[in-house]
């Protein structure tokens, strides 16, 4: 098939989005399928306020329906919901094509976190926007379930996991410890809704650690001088530290899945974690890691974990099983983009609901 994904998250952001629809397009495209990526990096930006390092496409409308009428997809999937995903979910709505979407972030709790939004106005939206998507795909059964519970109608939320490279992230050899171990490692977004200070105010044996950028880097660096901060690394260069580390900390209590989690265990690092969305759904019963209410207590007792067995629960995911079930929820267009008479009569049913 010719599929189009559209996603305002893309390089050089690094995190979890750009991730998973780097290695689901390299899947699809070994899978013998044609994949277009509609990013912000064939537009005008400008950086999201109080986030810069997200860029928001200007004006994206005429641009966005362009490339659909010059690729004609056989299967539109709309990935975010920024300004590249509203305008191309106009051009379906208007031209009565079927697609699908993706809830990869807890972005209403993003936006109360910076700005106090209400959850339930901001759910309003996601319902409103995700609203005429013929599926929407979700990383966690704990999503799907938090998704219902706002309004969302139980049979559109499917699943639809993650995975790991196990060949670039596996045992091996470990950065050098440039500072006492053992090494308590945190990796992702510098930023509020991550809740590193959560991790960073813990009383623990030997170092530190985070890897990563965002807003919050300058101010925790003053705050936290005996911790070591790394900055972002490329995939080699986690795994690397990944490898030296004795425990990976994840202190967020905001993620819907935390593929950094996949990348630590498929080193062999275990895991301490809060009992959230996310570890949860990861790490499950698994004696690949520890979840407690006192991350501290969790840390401690995840030093215990040999790496075997944190490697082998990592073995348990694969991007190509990921991307198979991708696959199965697009809902394709007969004749490369072209409506058949029933579906242009359901483009228009939808485009007669109501908006917000």
């Amino acid at each position: 098939m010719k599929i189009l994904i559209v996603t305002d998250a893309w390089e050089p952001q690094v995190n979890g989005v750009v991730r998973t629809l780097t290695q689901t397009r390299l899947e699809l495209t070994r899978m013998g399928h044609e994949v277009d990526l509609l990013t912000p990096l064939e537009f005008r930006t400008l950086p999201c306020p109080t986030y810069p390092e997200i860029r928001l496409s200007l004006f994206p409308r005429r641009k966005v329906a362009a490339r659909l009428d010059a690729f004609r997809p056989d299967a539109l999937h709309i990935a975010t919901e920024g300004p590249l995903g509203l305008a191309a979910r106009a051009y379906a709505r208007r031209h009565g094509l079927p697609f699908t979407t993706a809830y990869h972030t807890r972005f209403p709790e993003y936006v109360h976190a910076r700005t106090r939004i209400p959850l339930p106005l901001t759910y309003r939206f996601l319902r409103w926007f995700h609203g005429p998507a013929r599926a929407v795909m979700v990383p966690t059964p704990t999503v799907k379930r938090d998704l219902i519970a706002f309004g969302f109608p139980e049979s559109q939320v499917v699943l639809w996991s993650r995975g790991v490279d196990l060949e670039i992230f596996q045992p091996g050899p470990p950065l050098p410890h440039v500072q006492k171990p053992p090494i308590f490692l945190c990796v992702g977004r510098v930023a509020v809704e991550k809740n590193l200070e959560a991790f960073l105010r813990l009383d623990l044996p030997g170092t530190k650690w985070v890897a990563g950028d965002g807003p919050m880097l300058e101010t925790l660096k003053q705050r936290y001088p005996d911790a070591h901060f790394t900055g972002v690394l490329d995939q080699e260069g986690l795994a690397s530290l990944y490898n030296a580390a004795d425990v990976f900390v994840f202190p967020s209590r905001s993620d819907t899945f935390g593929l950094v989690l996949l990348e630590a265990m498929a080193c062999g690092c275990p895991v301490a974690a809060f009992p959230v969305t996310g570890p949860i759904d990861v790490l499950g019963d698994s004696r690949a890691g520890v979840m407690d209410e006192d991350l501290r207590a969790a840390c401690l007792k995840a030093m215990d974990i040999p790496r075997s067995e944190a490697r082998a629960h990592a073995e348990k995911y694969s991007w190509r099983a990921c991307t198979e079930t991708f696959l199965s929820y697009l809902h394709p267009v007969e004749g490369g983009g072209q409506r058949t008479a029933a579906e242009a009569d359901d483009g228009n049913a939808l485009a007669r609901e109501p908006q917000v």
